[in-house]
């Protein structure tokens, strides 16, 4: 384990010093016999931890990298016997600084090509590289029963295209959990269902005067439903009180968020604001009765029920918006990937919307990295003095 974690760092850190692949490249360099290739197929647990590395390495630098998975199909039960073979083929067409292993021990064989040029033709080189090394070590007739995927990271967001979601093959590691934490995680999902069913029928006589003053102070629906991303990007309808009135130009909140996310905030004045808030002060489109209900955070309470369904978590990240998802950089993506939205957070309770952007990522990416059930607990404790302070809402 002591030799895996030593070649793990020494991998990242040659990750940075190589030249990417380019599409005028003519050959892929060959792995001395010196290498690491020579020596064995990494194991899939450090496989998948160098592969979260190389996606951290990815967004610091802005260079791509490609994960290729050989699957072979139709073997009866020698796939691992062909992929080890498989193996000495795919090191001769991969530099020292990529990285093969076992994507899933015996039956996947992955290779990380890092820092290769975003240009899209070189994909199709290391395809074609690849398929012709497999044919001459296995033949033609075994290397027809493997197939060659690619994985390209950074991800091209298609905001055009309403069924995109995240490449879960490029997250490996967040779904190959230790057997504490999957148990962890579904106290916190039997935590979920437990509490938010609860809490929507003792507050059914609360949430029934809330949906008259609405109905009764402005025209429209009582429910507001809203498209929102969340874990890997998968879509849903997030459900609220409505707070605005009807036919609402969303178009002013979109550039609001632009200027927030850039760090650029100003006040309806059009000065430059000292304390920058996620959400519009004073915004003209909030009905009386919304503003009570934003203030209190009241308007949130329909969200118990996308927690019910598993759409989102009593505790996460707060899931964004399409547009607003555009806008993010590479790191900010991270935040809806790598665990499920929440009605309440760590930001929310550190601040509300008075934090800086970048801060509000950081403390969403502080919580999935050092979540626990016992960290879910003191947000939730935390949560009702946040709201009734009233601090940071609008």
């Amino acid at each position: 384990m002591k030799e895996s974690k030593t070649g793990l760092k020494q991998q990242e850190h040659a990750a940075f010093t190589q030249e990417p692949y380019s599409a005028n490249a003519s050959s892929l360099a060959t792995a001395t016999k010196d290498g690491i290739r020579d020596s064995k197929i990494f194991d899939e647990d450090v496989f998948t931890s160098m592969l979260a590395i190389e996606r951290r390495r990815a967004e610091r630098s802005g260079q791509p990298f490609v994960l290729m998975l050989l699957t072979p199909h139709g073997l009866n039960g020698s796939s691992g016997k062909v992929l080890h073979r498989a193996f000495g083929a795919v090191a001769t067409q991969a530099r020292e600084t990529d990285l093969v292993g076992w994507y899933e021990r015996d039956m996947v064989l992955g290779i990380i090509f890092t820092q290769v040029s975003p240009e899209t033709s070189v994909t199709e080189i290391l395809r074609a590289k690849i398929a012709s090394a497999l044919q001459k070590e296995l033949g033609n007739k075994i290397a027809k029963t493997i197939t060659i995927s690619v994985h390209i990271f950074p991800e091209n967001w298609n905001k055009h295209d309403s069924d995109w979601v995240a490449d879960s093959k490029l997250y490996s590691d967040l779904d190959r959990q230790s057997f504490r934490k999957r148990v962890s995680l579904a106290v916190k999902r039997s935590m979920d269902i437990a509490a938010s069913a609860a809490l929507l029928l003792l507050l059914a006589p609360i949430l029934g005067i809330i949906a008259l003053a609405i109905k009764l102070t402005s025209k429209g629906p009582v429910l507001f439903q809203q498209e929102r991303m969340g874990q890997f990007a998968a879509r849903f309808k997030c459900l609220k009180f409505r707070t605005m009135y009807t036919n609402c130009d969303a178009k002013i909140h979109q550039a609001y968020v632009q200027q927030f996310i850039a760090g650029i905030v100003a006040d309806q004045r059009g000065k430059s604001s000292e304390e920058t808030v996620y959400k519009i002060k004073d915004d003209p489109r909030v009905t009386s009765v919304g503003r009570v209900l934003r203030k209190m955070s009241l308007d949130e309470l329909p969200q118990l029920w996308n927690v019910l369904v598993g759409e989102m978590s009593l505790v996460g990240p707060r899931p964004p918006v399409p547009y607003e998802f555009e806008m993010y950089e590479h790191w900010h993506r991270r935040r809806v990937l790598e665990v499920k939205p929440g009605v309440t957070g760590l930001w929310q309770v550190s601040g509300r919307s008075r934090l800086q952007f970048d801060d509000m990522v950081r403390l969403d990416l502080r919580y999935s990295q050092s979540w626990s059930l016992w960290l879910d607990i003191k947000i939730l404790v935390a949560t009702p003095g946040a709201v009734f302070s009233g601090t940071g809402a609008y």
